[in-house]
């Protein structure tokens, strides 16, 4: 048993590429943890794009280069920028409160790590298809652009406009604030 789980181990850190998605999706899900359980709402938000930094790795390893790149855009930069700015502009005062549960961390760390145990067990164990020639010189992005405006270019001019919508609904609420 401890054998098999060995030559699982082994395998899986074989090669440069699963390195460095272990070590992503690492990243992503630490963040993600200290993004739900910080209590300062500076340190979520560092850590919140900690994790969308981590995803845009993850899309570079799948040769989503356009996908990883909207994700440090969008996510990353104007997202967390965003949350910053909310954070500055509005009236917060910090209550400390300390709570004692350390039956309850123990729990919960020992049923990830069974969570987790499992899930190694079941992906090691299962037999999944031959992956399909991939030809990683071809031009995601602009697969992405005929895609996006033609099949579903409906949608991406909702999408503008409620964003636009969105944007313009904003500006009153914050001029209405003002007043």
């Amino acid at each position: 048993m401890l054998g098999s789980i060995w030559d699982g181990l082994k395998d899986l850190f074989l090669t440069p590429a699963n390195l460095m998605f272990f070590v992503f999706a690492l990243l992503a899900i630490g963040g993600a943890i200290f993004a739900m359980s910080l209590t300062r709402v500076i340190h979520m938000v560092v850590s919140l794009a900690v994790t969308f930094l981590s995803l845009a790795g993850l899309y570079v390893l799948l040769n989503a280069e356009f996908v990883a790149f909207v994700q440090v855009l969008i996510y990353a930069g104007a997202i967390s920028i965003l949350m910053i700015f909310g954070i500055m502009m509005t009236k917060h005062e910090s209550e400390e409160t300390e709570l004692k549960r350390p039956l309850h961390n123990w729990l919960l760390g020992i049923g990830i790590v069974a969570f987790f145990g499992i899930l190694f067990y079941a992906i090691q164990n299962t037999s999944f298809p031959a992956p399909t020639a991939f030809d990683p010189g071809e031009n995601n992005t602009e697969a992405i652009g005929i895609q996006l405006f033609s099949a579903h270019v409906i949608p991406f001019e909702l999408m503008s406009v409620l964003l636009t919508v969105a944007f313009i609904g904003a500006i009153v609420l914050a001029k209405r604030e003002e007043e």
